[in-house]
């Protein structure tokens, strides 16, 4: 394969090389996410089988926060249905259509939740 030649600075894709020890780093390296509060957060909750082998599972998605507190609320979500699931890509996926007993867990925890599809 041939390397793609790099004509300016946007081919590198927002990588910059510094070579000056004197530059202070500190305020790139501290990526919080911030932290809305429960009846901040906009959730969506779908089921959908696309992709599964025809398995069906409940979507929730919209979630802004750090990824302790989105693991956290899924470990809840799963405890309460008593089904599997994980984290993936920012969303939570749990097996199986429970839909509508999601989202009376997630309101009663304080979360705004909108159903989405059929």
């Amino acid at each position: 394969m041939a390397k793609k030649k790099i004509n300016s600075l946007s081919d590198l894709g927002g990588f910059v090389f510094s070579t000056n020890n004197e530059e202070d780093f500190s305020a790139f390296s501290d990526q919080s996410t911030e932290i809305l509060s429960n009846k901040d957060q906009r959730l969506e909750a779908h089921f959908s089988n696309k992709g599964r082998g025809g398995k069906t599972v409940t979507v929730i998605s919209g979630f802004v926060g750090p990824e302790s507190e989105l693991k956290s609320l899924a470990k809840l979500l799963k405890t309460k249905c008593s089904v599997g699931g994980t984290v993936k890509d920012g969303e939570i996926i749990i097996q199986g259509n429970y839909r509508d007993k999601i989202m009376s867990i997630l309101q009663k925890e304080g979360y705004q939740v909108k159903r989405v599809g059929g």
